[in-house]
């Protein structure tokens, strides 16, 4: 109970258990420890505490519960830190521990996503652990896996490998379900041998990204031709259709380079060409990449590029 000593309040024990919700237990232990030493004694040897102890034992209880130690608690009350070092150390401590909450969240929810069996979930969570230098050395070996040996163009594949994914600090859940997707797609070996096969297909045409009309058309206009092609599906309308026609007829026009005739044949190979480009991996890996590094989300092209194939292929006869 509380009582005074000359003007001064003091309290037991049990007293300040009653004012501050902690048990008598942990207040005893605090004391013990010399966090909270008793301010007297009574005449059979029971602790007393005025209200310095009080305000003292609030401050220990929030720094523990802010999971401040007791040898910082110690030096705290001593005056030989302050808190707003011990705060900023604490401070770093717990970002290091929600970052790897975040990424053990995110481990968890593409089991649950996906139904993983147990090598899967440790691949997972390997993937997910990755350090930023990890990440880009992956980025790395699958460009080196698909180019390798072959005479591609090294300017346009410099560009390919050059975007790296690059988690911020504090990334959001989506973030790191991205990586984790991502980094399994750029480690399956038939993505790779897709890649790769586009790589080789690119070698035996030689230099296209500087050469090639049609590459080049392909990339100063590939926004605006899937863009109205996306339209025309939107519309409902086959790729045989007059707009289908329309445009398979503008993309010929602007892929003939110089002495090649619009034929055919020719349409069939440009076909051919977008054809294989429209493996929706591919355009996922970018996508991806995209939700990685906080880029603009990168809207899904690939249905439109089969529309425009089909259109190619039904004026080719």
């Amino acid at each position: 109970m509380e009582s005074v000593r000359g003007e001064a309040a003091v309290f037991t024990i049990g007293e300040l258990s009653r004012r501050t919700g902690l048990p008598v237990k942990t207040i005893r232990y605090y004391s013990d420890e010399g966090l909270l030493p008793p301010t007297d004694r009574t005449n059979a040897g029971y602790r007393l505490y005025d209200t310095t102890s009080l305000a003292r034992l609030e401050l220990v209880r929030t720094l523990r519960e802010l999971g401040v130690g007791l040898a910082d608690v110690r030096r705290v009350l001593a005056r030989t830190r302050d808190v707003s070092t011990v705060a900023a150390e604490h401070l770093e401590v717990l970002e290091d521990q929600l970052r790897v909450l975040r990424l053990r969240r995110a481990v968890l929810r593409a089991v649950v996503k996906r139904g993983g069996e147990l090598n899967e979930v440790k691949l997972m969570n390997k993937l997910a652990s990755m350090s930023d230098e990890q990440r880009r050395r992956l980025v790395d070996e699958f460009w080196d896996e698909v180019s390798e040996g072959l005479d591609v163009d090294s300017e346009f594949y410099d560009r390919m490998r050059s975007a790296k994914p690059e988690l911020p600090d504090d990334p959001t859940p989506q973030q790191l379900e991205a990586w984790i997707e991502f980094a399994e797609l750029v480690r399956d070996p038939d993505f790779r041998a897709v890649i790769r096969k586009m790589s080789e297909r690119q070698a035996e045409r030689g230099q296209v990204a500087s050469t090639d009309t049609a590459v080049r058309a392909q990339q100063e206009h590939w926004c605006e031709w899937s863009d109205r092609a996306q339209a025309a599906l939107d519309e409902g309308l086959e790729p045989d259709s007059p707009t289908g026609r329309e445009l398979a007829d503008d993309i010929a026009a602007r892929s003939a380079g110089e002495g090649v005739a619009d034929t055919p044949r020719f349409r069939a190979e440009l076909a051919d060409r977008i054809a294989e480009g429209a493996d929706p991996r591919a355009e996922r890996y970018w996508q991806l990449l995209a939700i990685i590094n906080g880029w603009p989300a990168i809207p899904s092209r690939n249905t439109a590029a089969l529309w425009i194939v089909a259109a190619l292929r039904a004026t080719a006869g």
